[in-house]
């Protein structure tokens, strides 16, 4: 009984130590749960009923979301983008203009005795895009594209802010299809700066700016890139079915449209690189489009701007191309060697003309002039249109009666001939 006693006084003993450690623990979790509240009061007061200004708002916000019958309000949020197409786009936009190509039409009617009777009226036939490429003074001057001015009666260009002026046609120019307007220059505020189309690359990002199916979707912008540089497309000018002129042009894929004839190409630097010019229009096709290399352009607005036509050298001579001749007349009528397939035929000679002065008569074969290798009609004129002037001499090597001579003549001004 002792052992029990002694060991329950033991027991005991050690009791009441703990008893007194277990008020020591409980007095120090006490005063680390009052520190911790204070903490957590003094970092996160809003669960003590305590917020501050910015979280009062937070909170009452989602208070009245969560509540069904206060109306929830949606926060406007308001974000400027600035990047270098912007930039390029709005320092161009607003010398982009409209074109409107307004013709005189007859329209028939019945007069009061029921008689046909027949009135005319001016209507818009066809509409563009220009490019405000300088201002002096009180004018400004518009260059746009051939065909998008072409029989028109009277013009009119609409500014980008929907102003419309009346246009004079200073010159036009089939060839290259470029045409320069004239417009009353006081409410002109933007001239687009011409780049360096020579400097551009494949793959370079380029922006075409128009006013493509007329004025409601006026100064309309399209992204793209430099899909082919140097390319050259086949046109027939007189719409007779043949090839006339070969056009030097950029492809792109950005979007070419009807009514975007005229506008402007331009680069991330906000420079007009080329005037747009057409498109590839078929179902099977997507994404070529065409501009006049401004280069290239350069020469041409400056000369109808100032002369307000283009003046070309001429031979004084009817042409045809050598493969538009059979096979027979190749062999028996111009004698040509077995080899020869190609060239361009003379198939009259004008009178006092330079070729009648050097000597080249009817049915003579030009395959050369100068050093060059002439295939066809295009090419005599490129070569002529782009290299020589009215004035300079040139070499003429020919075929006649099969055998090839040579003839200098001095050029003369073109005028329905070549």
């Amino acid at each position: 009984m002792g052992y029990y006693d002694d060991q329950d006084g033991q027991r005991r003993g050690k009791e009441n130590r703990r008893g007194g450690g277990r008020f020591g623990y409980f007095l120090s979790g006490l005063i680390g749960v009052i520190v911790g509240a204070l903490v957590v009061a003094l970092l996160f007061p809003s669960i003590f009923g305590k917020t501050n200004p910015d979280s009062a708002a937070v909170d009452s916000n989602s208070v009245a979301n969560t509540n069904p019958s206060t109306p929830k309000t949606t926060k406007t949020v308001s974000l400027k983008v600035t990047t270098d197409i912007t930039k390029a786009v709005e320092k161009t936009e607003k010398a982009v203009v409209g074109v409107s190509n307004i013709q005189k039409q007859s329209i028939w009617s019945d007069d009061m005795f029921g008689q046909d009777s027949k009135s005319s009226s001016s209507q818009e036939a066809g509409s563009g895009s220009g490019i405000i490429y300088k201002k002096v003074g009180d004018k400004a001057y518009v260059v746009t594209n051939y065909h998008v001015i072409e029989g028109a009666n009277a013009l009119e260009v609409t500014l980008s802010n929907g102003k419309k002026l009346s246009a004079k046609l200073v010159g036009g120019d089939k060839y290259t299809d470029l045409a320069v307007l004239q417009i009353d220059g006081s409410n002109v505020t933007t001239v687009a700066q011409f780049g360096d189309s020579d400097a551009l690359k494949l793959g370079e990002t380029v922006i075409a700016i128009g006013n493509p199916l007329g004025e409601e979707f006026a100064g309309s912008v399209t992204e793209g890139i430099v899909s082919g540089l140097n390319r050259t497309v086949p046109v027939d000018i007189d719409e007779d079915g043949t090839e006339d002129w070969q056009e030097e042009v950029i492809q792109t894929d950005a979007a070419i449209n009807p009514g975007n004839s005229g506008g402007a190409l331009v680069n991330i630097a906000g420079q007009v690189v080329g005037i747009n010019s057409m498109k590839i229009s078929n179902e099977s096709v997507e994404g070529i489009g065409f501009s006049i290399p401004i280069n290239s352009a350069k020469p041409v607005i400056h000369q109808l701007e100032t002369k307000g036509k283009i003046t070309r050298p001429a031979l004084g001579v009817g042409i045809v191309n050598v493969s538009d001749i059979s096979a027979y007349q190749q062999k028996e009528t111009l004698k040509l060697p077995a080899n020869v397939t190609t060239g361009v035929v003379i198939g009259s000679v004008e009178d006092g003309s330079p070729a009648s002065k050097a000597g080249l008569k009817e049915f003579d074969v030009i395959y050369k002039l100068d050093d060059q290798k002439i295939d066809n009609i295009v090419e005599l004129r490129k070569f002529l249109y782009e290299h020589k002037q009215p004035g300079d001499k040139v070499k003429v090597s020919v075929y006649r009666n099969g055998q090839p001579k040579t003839f200098t003549l001095t050029l003369g001004t073109a005028s329905g001939s070549n």
